[in-house]
């Protein structure tokens, strides 16, 4: 036990690790004061965002606190305390958000101050930026978990009926995390792509305005977007995986024999690896450097794929020093009777890591500039906006085939090495190295952030160039970094579904049951309903949006010619107002459905709504966030230098293709940045749901089907 004080402490040196690096981002130039003024509007739309959306969520978390305090009132391994768990899990999730936001909006002014001196200074500043939120990420998720683990252990003891209870109160931790992430998610996606959709077809479509020129009304609110979406809500997003994945492992480790003899290291193992990826993380940031002239994705790409290099070696260390020497067995739940050795352990671990990576590098081919998926949408644009949007859907369908397959290897690899017990170790060894891919994809909303500001202050072009250099990148880490995460929770859905099997006393789910094969069609078309709803929003507020702007264009007298100023606050005002009320309705879908299906038609239905809404949501997931970032990037393929057409035409932007690929991009916003991204927070709530609720569960439910 006196091993789990390591996890804690980990996480105070993530949080220490990132109260340097924000330190030294904030003693960074800021520019001249049009610079500080406009980064300044940023950060003011960002934080009463903020407040806002956490505001409605605070009376959420107290209502649910109360509901899960009083179902746990009484009963076996039960405790009224799983609501601190929810509640603290809630706090952490949503102060990594504020965190995050905060370093991002004073990193973006002052990455464009560093581009007027060079591209590495640049590169060093959004990093640092993006570093400090992977760090508190982690940090806040060790912290919070290993600390309560910790206190519960005193309260409830270590035996096999105490341990039990641990883990079912500490459930209620990783439900506070993917609560907040969904509704961070949603309501951020639906802000950032209102804003967008409308600075992109009535400025740079309708009136001609090039990227983020400050006579666009909206450009404040897509800037803004840029942080709610892909900094709080992507930091909110790989919180809960993190944290599911940990939790999920934690749980099947109960199923050993050695977990029932009082031996706890395969329920402690998982947060070791979770805190040995932390130091990983850290050390990988100092290889990330560039030189001028020089490629930033090489130099991201050293720096995670060093981190996870390094990890793959710790995790056996720390398997072969925590495993019992002689291996233990699986006693309860699925695959029982199955010995497990220690480099079993390790291997499934490792397995996690290289689907992870595998899926990071597909996701980058699918939807980088230069390769041939996106150059097939560029080319495509030659006539006209609709045949932009076949071969983006075309794109988009193509790169399920691939991540899924390497999932289901993983799968397949990870259970033979170790059991359920190795598709949640696999789905931690995915998530080990959080810390540092967190920061490479919270770089790129920063480099956006500051192209916008170099664009508004009027800065030298070779400022904008590099800035455009660093955003080009960012697009391909965020890209990459959303299959990680559709990736990571597919595993971390499986990890989760296992252990509510195992909670539940399910062994086995059979389909040709009309019960569970009704739940298995309601999983599936949830993904599908999920996604209207979210979509559904941000054409509604785009709409208003596009009006809003097309209003001040032929109101304000001056506006287009640059000789007075847009009403910013309007539009930022609309996306935020959007947001808040349209985030209510999938959110609490997502938390309800799973505990109507448990309690009305039992365990066994609920096992088919999960894998339903599993197989469903990540296929959905991959395909909508493949073919958002395939459209963005080819866009961007006809500005800068231009695009070569297979004719050998060179084509550049403010042409008619370049329209047509804006279009495309416009219709790619809310796949790639509101539904896709939201969608695998949806698998992975529904099953941590599923997970909390199953002690309280019957298999057949009031109705007795």
């Amino acid at each position: 036990m006196n091993l789990v004080f390591a996890v804690p402490a980990a996480g105070v040196l993530a949080l220490i690790f990132a109260f340097i690096k924000a330190s030294w981002v904030n003693k960074q130039d800021a520019g001249n004061e049009t610079m500080r003024e406009i980064a300044s509007r940023i950060q003011e739309g960002a934080m009463a965002f903020l407040k806002r959306e956490y505001t409605v969520l605070a009376g959420f978390v107290a209502v649910v606190a109360v509901l899960l305090a009083g179902a746990n009132m009484s009963g076996e391994n039960q405790s009224p305390i799983i609501a601190a768990s929810f509640v603290v899990g809630a706090m952490a999730s949503g102060l990594a958000g504020f965190i995050g936001m905060r370093i991002a909006t004073n990193a973006n002014v002052r990455t464009t101050q560093a581009a007027t001196k060079g591209l590495p200074q640049a590169l060093q500043v959004a990093f640092s930026g993006g570093t400090v939120m992977g760090m508190a990420v982690v940090g806040l998720a060790l912290l919070g978990l290993g600390s309560l683990f910790l206190v519960y252990s005193g309260v409830f003891g270590t035996d096999s009926h105490g341990i039990q209870t641990v883990l079912n109160v500490i459930t209620g931790f990783s439900m506070g995390a993917s609560s907040i992430a969904l509704f961070a998610r949603v309501g951020g996606g639906i802000y950032t792509k209102a804003a967008d959709v409308g600075a992109d077809l009535v400025g740079k479509v309708e009136a001609g305005l090039p990227e983020d020129d400050p006579r666009n009304p909206a450009v404040i609110a897509d800037n803004v977007g840029d942080n709610v979406g892909d900094v709080a809500g992507m930091g909110a997003d790989l919180f809960e995986s993190y944290v599911g994945a940990i939790i999920g492992a934690m749980v099947l480790g109960y199923g050993f024999q050695s977990a029932h003899d009082g031996d706890l290291n395969p329920i402690i193992l998982p947060m070791l690896i979770a805190a040995a990826g932390i130091i990983c993380s850290i050390l990988g940031t100092f290889v990330v450097r560039t030189k001028e002239g020089g490629n930033p994705q090489h130099a991201l790409d050293a720096g995670a794929f060093g981190a996870a290099g390094v990890m793959a070696v710790l995790t056996f260390v720390l398997a072969k020093f925590l495993w019992p020497e002689a291996g233990t067995s699986v006693v309860d739940g699925v695959g029982a009777g199955q010995t497990v050795l220690w480099w079993q352990v390790g291997a499934a671990t490792v397995v996690g890591l290289g689907v992870g990576v595998l899926i990071g590098l597909i996701t980058a081919y699918y939807c980088s500039m230069g390769k041939k998926p996106v150059n097939s949408i560029a080319e495509q644009s030659s006539t006209g906006s609709a045949t932009n949007i076949i071969a983006g859907l075309g794109v988009g369908m193509e790169s399920t085939a691939i991540p899924v397959l390497l999932i289901a290897i993983g799968v397949v690899a990870a259970n033979y090495f170790a059991g359920l017990y190795g598709v949640g170790i696999a789905a931690l060894g995915m998530l080990s190295t959080t810390g540092i891919q967190l920061a490479v994809d919270a770089y790129g909303p920063i480099a956006d952030n500051a192209g916008g500001i170099a664009e508004m202050s009027h800065q030298e072009p070779h400022v904008r160039e590099r800035t455009d250099t660093l955003d080009a990148v960012g697009n391909t880490t965020a890209a990459i970094g959303k299959g990680f995460a559709i990736g990571s929770a597919a595993m971390t859905a499986l990890a989760l579904f296992a252990a509510f099997m195992q909670q539940s006393g399910i062994m086995a789910i059979d389909i040709s049951k009309p019960v569970v094969m009704a739940g298995l069609f309601l999983g599936g078309m949830l993904p599908f309903l999920f996604s209207s709803m979210a979509m559904s929003a941000v054409g509604e507020a785009a709409m208003d949006m596009i009006q809003e702007v097309r209003r001040q264009f032929r109101e304000i007298p001056g506006l287009l010619e640059g000789t007075a100023r847009p009403d910013t606050a309007r539009c930022v005002a609309i996306s935020t107002d959007a947001a808040i009320k349209k985030m209510v309705v999938p959110g609490g879908m997502a938390v309800v459905t799973p505990v109507a299906i448990g309690f009305l038609f039992g365990s066994e239905a609920l096992g088919g709504l999960l894998a339903g809404v599993t197989v469903s949501g990540v296929l959905m997931a991959i395909f909508m966030s493949n073919a958002g970032g395939a459209w963005d990037n080819a866009k961007k393929s006809f500005e800068g230098d231009g695009f070569k057409m297979p004719n050998g035409d060179m084509v550049k932007k403010g042409t008619d293709q370049h329209a047509a690929a804006v279009v495309g991009d416009t219709v790619g916003d809310p796949f790639k940045d509101t539904a896709g991204p939201s969608l695998n927070i949806l698998v992975k709530l529904m099953s941590v749901v599923a997970l909390v609720i199953a002690p309280l569960l019957t298999i057949h439910g009031l109705f007795n089907l």
